[in-house]
């Protein structure tokens, strides 16, 4: 079962601050660096983003540098198209977690529900979750929402729901990105069942605001420093 959450955001949010409270610090390039990753980390401890998100090769990296900081590292799993077997991703869960992952994000099998395995897409999303839970970190489902229809995305968020994911997470960035509309039907179907981030494209303070005046609790972006620059915090 998932667990009933409070999805409220105190807003208006008119401090850069509060603002990078909300923001999972991307980097999730292919070229991506030691150094960069050494460089995300410090700008997220600088300017407040709770969470860093990268490869997770680079999930020990991170997790050293940032021990002590409060800052968490979160990886995706199944990335980015979702259609490894279930028993990898457990595998590399339960690896990312051994090695300092606080935060999950699971590529839907968007081939698998769009075949109509039901069954197959909940035990995929649940045996993460199982391993997630039980390390303590939260679990998120990236529905790519780009590739399914209005049916299959209410399909996708109840499997996920039931299967007991924490968030459901509207984009790779790979394919396409987070759009108002889908942000407010993913709330909708959530309720107060499970969180929402909206993730893919959003790269401007005014883009942030609407994801989360649509119902997003998180937003996932590789442009967050340039987000609180522009609206005020000092250069690192």
């Amino acid at each position: 079962m998932s667990r009933a959450i409070d999805s409220s955001i105190p807003l208006p949010l008119d401090s850069w601050p509060s603002v990078a409270r909300l923001i999972d610090h991307t980097l999730l390039k292919p070229e991506t660096t030691a150094a960069q990753v050494g460089r995300v980390c410090q700008e997220a401890v600088y300017y407040g983003f709770p969470t860093v998100f990268l490869h997770p090769s680079y999930v020990a990296l991170a997790a050293g540098i940032l021990r002590g900081s409060g800052v968490k590292v979160g990886t995706p799993i199944g990335f980015p198209q979702g259609a490894t077997l279930s028993s990898v991703k457990r595998f590399e869960t339960v690896e990312v977690l051994r090695e300092g992952a606080g935060e999950i994000d699971m590529v839907l099998n968007v081939g698998a529900l769009k075949s109509g395995y039901r069954d197959l897409v909940q035990a995929d999303i649940r045996g993460v979750v199982e391993i997630a839970h039980g390390a303590g970190a939260l679990m998120k489902v990236i529905l790519e929402t780009t590739l399914l229809t209005l049916e299959e995305k209410i399909l996708a968020s109840e499997l996920a729901i039931v299967a007991g994911a924490d968030f459901l997470k509207t984009s790779t960035g790979l394919v396409g990105g987070a759009t108002v509309e889908d942000v407010r039907l993913l709330r909708s179907v959530a309720g107060t069942r499970a969180r929402v981030k909206a993730s893919g494209g959003i790269r401007t303070a005014e883009e942030l605001f609407a994801m989360v005046a649509a119902g997003a609790d998180r937003i996932g972006t590789s442009a967050g420093v340039e987000i609180v620059r522009g609206m005020g915090a000092p250069e690192m």
